[in-house]
């Protein structure tokens, strides 16, 4: 048996409890883990919220929270042969299984072993953070030299994002709220206020022609603000809202594979990129760090550990 974290039904943090499971079992391509360290992740409250049926609408409750995990190889599944028990690994959860637990089991295909000199920490912030900067950066394709929006600077995802730009020869301009401006600014990162004036104002002062590419990071709202500040709305992604179709973009398409998480862990591990983690929790507080997530207004990157 092990402990987990996880809902009774969808809804808000009402619903969140922990609970006894029996260790799940690896199935075909699975990997059954013991978790060192979760990522804390905004799909976490929107699965929780029901926001998202589309990944786990038909699964049963009680279901466990969280998708981003680093811990050690207690057992493999039929047709693993290239990770076996003992390895240090991190991935993504996709199985319904969920990662705030004790115990859980990735796809092996969606998890990478773990550099030994990457702490488990940082390898849990790889798998949603992580290789959503690099798949947006990768999509958009923007040559060296050219200027990218991020919608949503502050958050971890914004944050690496920021990194990787930068890193790529890019002006990056970001918004977020005004509390998050420091830690923005530190990353070279042009920042627009929220809550300090008209965000397209601000930009378009930095970019007066407007800019190569966008991502967002937000949704709703906040989306719509800023998305004619793309030259080109075939540059315009969206990692939080669907809807980007109707302005001419594109919800970012997401490739969860082995060779992403290796790649953000070469970077993490060269010095390129940065979690940012400003707080790693216990287990125990695994709903004070989800309800810090759901403000909205956490900067840098939450980490529980286990």
């Amino acid at each position: 048996m092990s402990r987990a974290f996880g809902y009774r039904a969808f809804g808000g943090p009402e619903v969140q409890f922990y609970f006894d499971r029996p260790d799940p079992r690896p199935g075909d391509g699975e990997i059954l883990i013991q978790v060192r360290a979760i990522g804390v992740a905004r799909i976490d409250h929107m699965l929780r919220s029901g926001l998202v049926r589309a990944l786990n609408g038909h699964l049963p409750f009680p279901q466990v929270m969280g998708m981003e995990a680093a811990g050690d190889v207690l057992a493999v599944g039929t047709g693993v042969t290239d990770i076996t028990v003992g390895d240090a690994v991190f991935g993504f959860a996709l199985s319904g299984a969920g990662t705030y637990a004790q115990t859980t089991v990735l796809p092996a295909a969606n998890a990478a072993r773990k550099p030994k000199a990457l702490p488990y920490e940082w390898a849990a912030t790889i798998p949603v953070s992580g290789t959503t900067a690099l798949d947006g950066l990768d999509r958009l394709d923007l040559p060296e030299g050219s200027t990218l929006l991020i919608n949503g600077v502050g958050g971890s995802t914004g944050q690496i994002t920021a990194q990787l730009a930068r890193s790529r020869g890019l002006t990056v301009i970001g918004t977020g709220s005004d509390s998050k401006r420091a830690e923005a600014e530190a990353l070279g990162v042009a920042f627009a206020s929220y809550t300090v004036g008209d965000v397209v104002e601000q930009v378009r002062n930095v970019a007066p022609a407007g800019v190569d590419g966008l991502i967002d990071l937000v949704g709703g709202d906040s989306l719509r603000s800023v998305a004619a500040l793309v030259t080109d709305a075939r540059q315009l992604l969206s990692a939080a809202d669907v809807a980007v179709s109707e302005l001419g973009g594109e919800y970012l398409p997401r490739r969860l594979d082995r060779a992403s998480l290796e790649t953000v862990a070469a970077l993490m591990l060269n010095g390129t990129v940065d979690p940012r983690i400003t707080r790693t929790y216990s287990f125990d507080q695994s709903a004070e760090a989800l309800a810090a997530v759901e403000t909205g207004h956490t900067a840098g990157k939450l980490v529980i550990a286990v």
